[in-house]
């Protein structure tokens, strides 16, 4: 067996296993596997060791200078937790049942976000991938899970991971993650990950112990010490990171969390020459790279080098409109709301930010709608909530079926929130597996976020803010899958089948060749939104009226697609309703 020479992790090669670390800090570092080895110094501060077999299943680790254990910074699979040993794993161990998957395009994705752990009962990817198959009857296309690095404890959303080679145990073992895949893929259903290569979480982290210079000396962001990209091996980490997930599990996309706070002076930039290097390197089918990008920079998009962005505007003014919640986040976007919503859906951003890798940045506009991620609610914008209630909990039945329409039938790519699918009333917390001052600091962190994301509902004040830290507050947090069964939840889910269906056969084979500066804002009675987009071989009219009265449509509408509520005369539009049109375009 010879698997892929990365910088970083265990290697097979002709029999043998290579081991590696950096660990520029160190004196000596010896290999501790069956005993403790030398390991071998050489140039750059790496040390290495080659031995004989392959002993796969074994726990290994690396005994410093001065007597400490640690586990591999790049490993596959731990024992345990995030003090523990490494597993030496065998990558080519599954055997792949849809090995001849060839992806699906980008304009095809319909995305529904999800968290391992609190996606089922039982919290692994096991269980996730038996739900799949309901997915893809409702007319999913892709599924999009929250980091899934080894992080400290056995419940969290996943962004303080500190193995980011290495699935988190409580889900399941690289293989597991591999069948969930490949399940997805045998439904035609793409699988992105969510990844952070922004920080390390607050525990478990010994890298500094060895390798100092894998961060920028006292240089900080909001959640932790600065990465160091201008360092080679640093740069390597995380590009074979990026190359792994997509390679050795075979996953279709990655969507890279807060990019504005991966700081890097190299040219190129290191989320430039990541893409470049997937981009060259996976040629066989299509690798979808989406970023959250708070500094609404355009260059990544503009450059070819991302293929999309989540964009929190969307969500911002939505939220603002549906429930005058006009605090934190969407202090900003209460002023003038309908006029914010008109830009945002035919613009893209509502303001540009900071550039990364070019300047000037180009206008929102100049892209394509597909560049765009929309969303009613992610998981921030649940689960950072006070309570972690859903949006359709607190709004008007028809007004959130109206807003749902609008999300699924505009020509930006839309994502829906785990639970969505049947209007699921689980709440969805922040929760966590701390002790201490780090549990301590999560505590104190909730009541900030609730004031971001809307505050307080009446009665509800800072100290009813579930402890995150508890296993009471994970638990509230897993879907209850028997609603889904109930007539409400079936209604409901055969509504969005119908509803994505008019998508896919509608607009979703005009999007392909879908250009900037495509649509156009028309005069609208107030509190309305009449956008045309102009679309390969078709013009797409949404005409959404979110006022409290009947308005009348105006001329030269092509033929209706879609109208909520469905009953109605033609040439009105009741209140809180939406209505889509389609014109065919000669070429």
């Amino acid at each position: 067996m010879r698997t892929r020479e990365y910088a970083w992790g265990p290697t097979f090669i002709d029999g043998d296993t290579r081991f590696r670390i950096w660990a520029p800090g160190q004196k000596s570092v010896k290999l501790r596997l069956s005993g403790d080895h030398v390991m071998t110094s050489s140039e750059g501060g790496w040390f290495e060791l080659v031995v004989d077999g392959q002993p796969l299943g074994s726990p290994y680790g690396f005994v410093l200078s001065d007597g400490r254990v640690v586990g591999d910074p790049a490993s596959r699979q731990q024992v345990s937790d995030v003090s523990g040993l490494s597993i030496l794993t065998d990558p080519q161990s599954y055997r792949w049942q849809h090995e001849n998957w060839a992806g699906r395009p980008w304009h095809e994705a319909i995305i529904y976000e999800l968290h391992i752990g609190t996606f089922t009962e039982q919290g692994t990817f096991q269980a996730a991938a038996s739900k799949l198959e309901r997915l893809a009857e409702l007319g999913f296309t892709a599924v999009e899970l929250l980091p899934i690095a080894h992080f400290p404890g056995n419940r969290g959303w996943g962004y303080d991971g500190v193995f980011h080679y290495a699935p988190h145990g409580a889900y399941g073992t690289p293989d597991d993650y591999r069948a969930f895949v490949d399940v997805a893929h045998g439904l035609d259903l793409m699988v992105f990950l969510d990844v952070v290569y922004n920080h390390f979480g607050p525990e478990g982290n010994f890298i500094p112990e060895y390798a100092p210079q894998f961060f920028r000396d006292g240089k900080a962001n909001p959640w932790g010490a600065q990465i160091a990209f201008e360092e080679e091996p640093v740069r390597s980490f995380f590009i074979e990171n990026a190359l792994y997930w997509i390679e050795d599990f075979r996953l279709d996309g990655l969507r890279f969390d807060a990019v504005s706070e991966i700081k890097d002076d190299s040219r190129p930039h290191i989320l430039e020459e990541l893409s470049t290097v997937i981009r060259e390197r996976v040629t066989d089918r299509p690798v979808h790279l989406v970023t959250e990008n708070p500094d609404n920079g355009t260059d990544l998009l503009a450059e070819g080098l991302f293929v999309a962005d989540w964009n929190d505007a969307f969500h911002h003014v939505i939220h603002n409109i549906a429930t005058g919640e006009d605090t934190g986040f969407f202090e900003e976007v209460s002023h003038a709301p309908h006029d914010n919503l008109r830009k945002v859906m035919s613009e893209g951003y509502l303001k540009l930010g900071e550039p990364t890798v070019r300047k000037p940045l180009p206008p929102s506009a100049s892209l394509p709608p597909l560049a765009f991620v929309h969303f009613l609610q992610n998981h921030d914008q649940v689960g950072n909530r006070a309570v972690g209630d859903r949006l359709h909990m607190g709004i008007d039945a028809n007004l959130h079926r109206t807003l749902t329409s609008t999300l699924l039938l505009s020509p930006q790519i839309p994502l829906l929130f785990m639970g969505d699918c049947y209007k699921a009333t689980t709440p969805f917390h922040y929760f966590a597996d701390y002790e201490g001052d780090v549990a301590d600091a999560i505590r104190e962190n909730r009541a900030q976020q609730a004031e971001n994301f809307g505050g307080y509902p009446l009665g509800i004040s800072a100290a009813d803010i579930p402890d995150p830290n508890a296993e009471a507050t994970f638990l509230r947090s897993k879907l209850d899958w028997s609603n889904a069964r109930t007539e409400e939840g079936n209604e409901w889910s055969s509504w969005l089948q119908r509803l994505i269906s008019v998508r896919r056969e509608q607009i979703q084979p005009h999007l392909g060749r879908a250009a900037g500066y495509s649509a156009t804002v028309l005069a609208a009675p107030d509190q309305c939104v009449f956008i045309d987009w102009t679309l390969d071989k078709i013009v797409l009219q949404l005409r959404l009226n979110l006022s409290n009265a009947a308005v009348v449509l105006g001329k030269g509408l092509g033929t209706c697609i879609w109208s909520n509520p469905e009953a109605g005369s033609p040439l009105t539009m009741p209140a809180m309703s939406l209505r889509v049109f389609c014109i065919e375009r000669a070429l």
